[in-house]
């Protein structure tokens, strides 16, 4: 980014529910692969949404708060909150819910309602214990 430029990071809460299981694998497999989570059952989720840009002089911001908001609430909290992520999200169609694949889906559809560069980060903060990141990818199509 430069000289004169900083990311801003902002926390959004959402709660739904899910279960993994990858369907190429039978039932016992996935039992013993996903333990537990195997189950349906939910979570109260946070999403970390980290852009990045340059001060604007007749602001004093680098990035439009108001902008944002509505950007993360139409492009992914309107799409999850309270849903169940396997049957209820067209996104999520044949994605193994893992929090890997959460935040990485979500970066996805929330980089083309940003200005082009802005997003630098999306975390999805799945428990006390467990945050996944993601930065993106290259142009390559290769994860960072």
């Amino acid at each position: 980014m430069g000289r004169d430029a900083l990311t801003l990071t902002r926390t959004f809460h959402f709660s739904a529910g899910h279960r993994l299981a990858n369907p190429a694998l039978g039932e016992a497999e996935n039992r013993a692969l996903y333990g537990p989570c195997f189950r349906p059952h939910g979570h109260n989720y946070l999403l970390e949404v980290t852009v990045g840009g340059r001060i604007d002089p007749r602001t004093g911001m680098a990035a439009d708060l108001v902008m944002l908001e509505s950007a993360v609430r139409r492009a992914v909290l309107d799409l999850v909150d309270h849903r169940d992520l396997n049957a209820d999200v067209p996104a999520l169609a044949g994605v193994i819910t893992t929090g890997e694949n959460l935040a990485r889906a979500f970066w996805r559809l929330l980089a083309p309602a940003l200005p082009a560069g802005a997003l630098q980060r999306v975390a999805v903060v799945e428990t006390a214990n467990n945050t996944f990141e993601y930065y993106g990818e290259t142009d390559d199509g290769d994860t960072r």
